[in-house]
């Protein structure tokens, strides 16, 4: 367990956070479909090739979530891709969960699937690389929900995942993302996030599960979308910090959050808050999808030649996570 401890600080060591590269197929499809491009296993490799090839890989991503198709896919140099992530000094990591479908009971919520099969898809994983993994549960928060069958059968669900993960001598990155779709307020997404957030670590712990080999990737403490009530960042900070310190056993190494639905400047902004009014001892750092490729996706397609301009972007965007993940950002470095 120690080297599993030790992976998971590696990962977010000295500001550096996660790249969550793992959109499923479908995902990724509507982000290139976004931006014109033509969405097949060539441009989809194309554009992420370009991101772990950049020199941000070293000095500010620990580690790269990655999707089944990717794992296996050989880059242009004919080496496979968690090779050249761990030639830049990253780990490679997995999506290992196969996505949330209607729960039986509550189909108006989600329930999280892929634990069939898990233990030997792990296996091949391993093999190929692999030296975490992600599972996402998600929640949504209304008058009724999360419903107790929801934040029970899903962080089961989790705990199952984390303990084979652990059986298989990889880190498990558990995710239960409350979503900030709605128009519930920010103490509505504090009481919420807090219950379920305690029910995950409830049943990890019944499971075995080494709470020193695990990250926790949780949604930050934020008013839903719909809502009127718009919270300043510092608010968002301190209930997040709030609902943390609540809610995660002191033991756990590390928390990347994850931007969900937040812009990518708002996303590092509140990181940084994070880190300054940070009065734990967990490293608080980043596992962010959108809020790290949006803009090098944008400008890559209106010219999917220009390499060197398409990680330049995306470096800028890395650095100020990683600033932000140590508390060093400013609205003058970001412009």
């Amino acid at each position: 367990m120690s080297e599993l401890n030790h992976i998971a600080l590696n990962i977010l060591k000295k500001g550096k956070g996660i790249l969550a590269a793992d959109e499923s197929t479908g995902t990724m499809t509507k982000r290139l479909d976004a931006v014109r491009i033509v969405s097949n296993p060539e441009n989809r490799l194309l554009f992420r090739e370009i991101l772990f090839s950049s020199t941000s890989m070293s000095e500010c991503i620990g580690g790269v979530i990655l999707y089944d198709e990717t794992i296996k896919q050989k880059t242009s140099k004919n080496i496979s891709v968690p090779e050249l992530i761990s030639s830049m000094g990253s780990y490679p990591g997995i999506k290992v969960d196969t996505g949330a479908k209607n729960l039986a009971g509550s189909p108006e919520e989600k329930i999280t699937e892929g634990l069939d099969g898990l233990r030997e898809r792990l296996k091949e994983y391993y093999k190929l690389g692999a030296k975490f993994t992600k599972w996402r549960g998600v929640y949504s928060i209304s008058k009724n929900f999360p419903s107790k069958l929801s934040i029970e059968t899903n962080a089961h669900a989790l705990a199952r995942y984390a303990s084979l993960v652990q059986e298989n001598n990889m880190v498990p990155i558990v995710e239960p993302e409350v979503l900030m779709d709605g128009e519930h307020s920010a103490k509505d997404c504090l009481l919420k996030t807090s219950e379920v957030i305690k029910k995950c670590f409830d049943q990890l712990i019944f499971h075995k599960v080494d709470l020193k080999g695990v990250i926790l990737k949780p949604n930050m403490i934020l008013a839903g979308n719909k809502s009127q009530e718009k919270i300043p960042g510092e608010e968002v900070a301190k209930l997040t910090l709030d609902c943390l310190k609540n809610s995660v056993p002191s033991e756990i190494p590390g928390i990347a959050f994850l931007s969900g639905g937040q812009s990518e400047v708002e996303a590092t902004e509140n990181l940084h808050l994070i880190n300054k009014f940070n009065d734990t001892n967990f490293i608080m750092s980043y596992s962010y999808g959108r809020a790290l490729q949006q803009s090098a996706l944008k400008f890559w397609a209106k010219d999917t030649k220009n390499i060197d301009g398409t990680q330049e972007i995306f470096n800028h965007r890395a650095k100020m996570n990683t600033l932000a993940a140590q508390g060093k950002w400013s609205k003058e470095i970001e412009n």
